[in-house]
């Protein structure tokens, strides 16, 4: 079998899409799911991306992918990457393909002088947090991610 972790190309955006509602799905989380082709291939590939991605091939089709973008800590002065996603499709789970995306984004990391990678796991995804810390990863007890969305936004944008 020929594997193939490469950055994703704009000929990517509809097979990420797919991949991306399987992860909504996996997930529980569809209601939330809005993303579309225009949108991603938008933040992905405009003159001022918001975000990267790798995908993960096997045998030409896309099975897999890591979305992240660069964040920033006060306490190093130093940029981050933060991993938005990593998904591999549930029956390729275990073939080396998540493993391989995460040291290639390690790898970016420490190209790119970064203090930090991160990203956040959902407490009832054990297998995956598994995965994580037999990489070396560290689930931090004490933090919690914190979000104001829709109306809360913007009545919150309302009060500047």
């Amino acid at each position: 079998m020929t594997d193939l972790i490469r950055d994703a190309a704009p000929h990517d955006v509809g097979a990420m899409i797919s991949l991306m509602r399987e992860l909504a799905e996996y997930e529980k989380l569809t209601h939330l799911f809005v993303a579309t082709e225009d949108s991603l291939r938008e933040a992905l590939f405009s003159p001022r991306p918001a975000a990267e991605a790798l995908v993960a091939e096997r045998e030409g089709r896309v099975v897999g992918y890591a979305l992240y973008f660069h964040n920033f800590s006060t306490f190093l002065s130093r940029r981050g990457l933060y991993l938005e996603d990593l998904y591999v499709q549930p029956s390729l789970r275990g073939s080396g393909l998540g493993t391989a995306m995460l040291r290639r984004l390690a790898a970016i990391a420490v190209e790119r002088q970064c203090g930090r990678f991160e990203w956040s796991v959902l407490d009832w995804n054990q297998s995956a947090i598994d995965f994580y810390t037999k990489m070396g990863a560290t689930v931090m007890p004490d933090w919690r991610i914190v979000r104001v969305t829709d109306d809360a936004l913007t009545a919150l944008a309302r009060t500047a």
